[in-house]
């Protein structure tokens, strides 16, 4: 049962947020706090005529209330199972899951109603990971949730949250066990999963329709994919039938996944290689190599005092390519910074095209699919942006 241990009060006027569903309650709106919530508590929300907006989980910081209901009833721990569930039945209808795909992001924080959670799940796994003390305290809820709901889509769940948390926790199996690395299939490609060792939970799922989209026009043609990690846009590069892919990452480890993938979907060296250095010393000396160059690397700001100068990187990286880039080449470029507005980026990248001294068109805006959904009382969980360029 949830146990309500404190009233949020809010200031007057600073309920108007609250009523249009946005789920974060930040510290400047506070008036009072009527008992003594700790970190991760439940709390119930409150108008400054202390009539009730509302219930989540109470954290210390700029975000005082992460909130999981808009109404004035009492949740109990039957919201995790209801909101799984419509979550859910939203992947059907969407037709994220299908024949050749059995891997896709179950819930996705507030576009799916509860923030601070994240759940993958891979071919019959899920991970789990929390990014608030709240979701930590209720994870036994929400496995039971997903043992009750998803019984023949999820068989184990690993919870990963030891790089979230400001708190002590183990990466755990929850509910059974699974061997790494797991074999998925996406849009018909086969990719090895490890969600013990791998980066957040073992594979980037918001790609997905992007990545398909790079196999469309890369047939016949020269690609080279920087950042690469586990290969995932040089595979379908590959299976649309791009003579040549190039892969780039500066670690090891991401080359050694990359080699793996390529070698599960039946390609060798000779359509394929891998380099283990830093991307922009790899572009140095490429000038007219490549007909189709991606440019998806980690988030260069994840707070704002470093978005200036992430900036700076994202006009640096795009300027090289667009340098270097065959004539009528075509560059996929991504920001995953949550930071860094659409507007931003794209101008970021005019200021690149400005540099390099090529024409160049945007041929479509990208972002993510259908199982990484952004409310839209909450804009702010609209984090990948992309574009897809044509450089004359």
């Amino acid at each position: 049962m949830i146990k309500i241990t404190a009233s949020v009060i809010l200031k007057h006027g600073r309920e108007a947020s609250v009523k249009r569903f946005h789920p974060w309650v930040f510290s400047g709106a506070l008036q009072t706090i009527e008992g003594e919530p700790h970190e991760g508590d439940w709390v119930e929300v409150k108008d400054f005529k202390k009539k009730t907006l509302g219930f989540g989980h109470y954290q210390k910081g700029t975000i005082t209330v992460r909130l999981l209901s808009f109404s004035a009833e009492m949740p109990n721990e039957k919201i995790y199972s209801e909101k799984i569930t419509r979550a859910f039945r939203q992947r059907l209808l969407t037709h994220v899951i299908n024949e050749q795909t059995n891997c896709f992001r179950l819930v996705h924080g507030e576009g799916d109603g509860l923030p601070g959670l994240i759940i993958d799940v891979y071919n019959g796994i899920a991970v789990m990971q929390a990014h608030s003390l709240g979701m930590h305290r209720d994870k036994e809820w929400i496995v039971n949730a997903l043992c009750q709901n998803l019984p023949e889509s999820v068989q184990a769940v690993y919870y990963k949250s030891q790089n979230t948390l400001n708190a002590k926790t183990e990466n755990e199996y929850l509910l059974g066990m699974a061997a790494t690395p797991h074999l998925i299939t996406e849009h018909g490609n086969k990719f090895y999963v490890d969600w013990e060792e791998g980066q957040k939970t073992g594979f980037f799922l918001d790609q997905r329709e992007n990545r398909k989209l790079l196999g469309q026009l890369s047939s016949g043609k020269s690609v080279l994919n920087t950042f690469c990690y586990t290969g995932g846009f040089s595979v379908y590069a590959l299976s649309a039938g791009a003579h040549l892919v190039h892969s780039v990452d500066s670690s090891e480890k991401a080359v050694s996944l990359t080699k793996k993938n390529i070698e599960l979907n039946g390609f060798d060296s000779n359509q394929h290689a891998c380099f283990a250095m830093d991307t922009f010393e790899f572009l140095k000396d490429k000038k007219d190599a490549y007909d189709v160059i991606v440019l998806d690397p980690p988030a260069f700001a994840k707070h704002k005092d470093a978005r200036h100068q992430a900036m700076k990187g994202y006009q640096r990286l795009n300027a090289e390519a667009m340098k270097i880039i065959k004539p009528n080449g075509i560059i996929f470029t991504f920001s995953c910074s949550q930071v860094v507005d659409k507007q931003l980026f794209y101008d970021t990248v005019v200021s690149s095209a400005i540099q390099a001294g090529r024409e160049i068109k945007v041929l479509q805006h990208l972002g993510q699919p259908a199982d990484h959904p952004v409310s839209i009382y909450h804009p702010e969980g609209e984090y990948l942006k992309g574009l897809v360029l044509y450089v004359s």
